[in-house]
């Protein structure tokens, strides 16, 4: 495995972790204080730390300037980044952390494969295996498991 690889996996897996304390704790921001007003408040806490890091990072905003020159539709992350932040927050208290999560990856999972497939999005085309269809039903079946009591 390349260094980048590594590196790769190391901050996916940590990703996961901090997703999962995420979920649980989105959920607790938003019983105390409501959905609307933790979303707003997690995501101005994003910004706030985004925009230390492109300053220590780049020295320069020439990025955001950039990125506004890009399609429109290249900013559906923050859309989609927006709205998984939401969902979090009304879901885990509702159905668990676990579950939560658990439905949040398999539907990443779909959709991943989907772009993947198709080549979607600007990446590039790759075949769906038997070991990618077991590995996502699989998922669906252990996600759907997790709302069992």
């Amino acid at each position: 495995m390349s260094s980048g690889t590594g590196l790769a996996v190391a901050v996916t897996l940590t990703a996961g972790l901090a997703g999962g304390v995420q979920a649980a704790v989105m959920g607790e921001l938003g019983g105390r204080v409501g959905i609307v007003p933790a979303l707003a408040f997690a995501t101005l806490v994003s910004m706030l730390l985004a925009v230390a890091i492109l300053t220590v990072w780049e020295r320069s905003f020439a990025g955001i300037r950039a990125a506004l020159d890009q399609p429109v539709w290249l900013w559906v992350g923050g859309v989609m980044g927006l709205y998984i932040v939401l969902a979090i927050t009304i879901a885990s208290p509702r159905i668990g952390v676990a579950a939560t999560i658990g439905f949040v990856i398999a539907g990443n999972l779909v959709m991943a494969t989907a772009i993947d497939r198709w080549g979607l999005l600007g990446q590039n085309e790759i075949a769906i295996t038997w070991h990618r269809a077991l590995g996502l039903a699989l998922l669906a079946a252990g996600s759907a498991l997790t709302l069992r009591t």
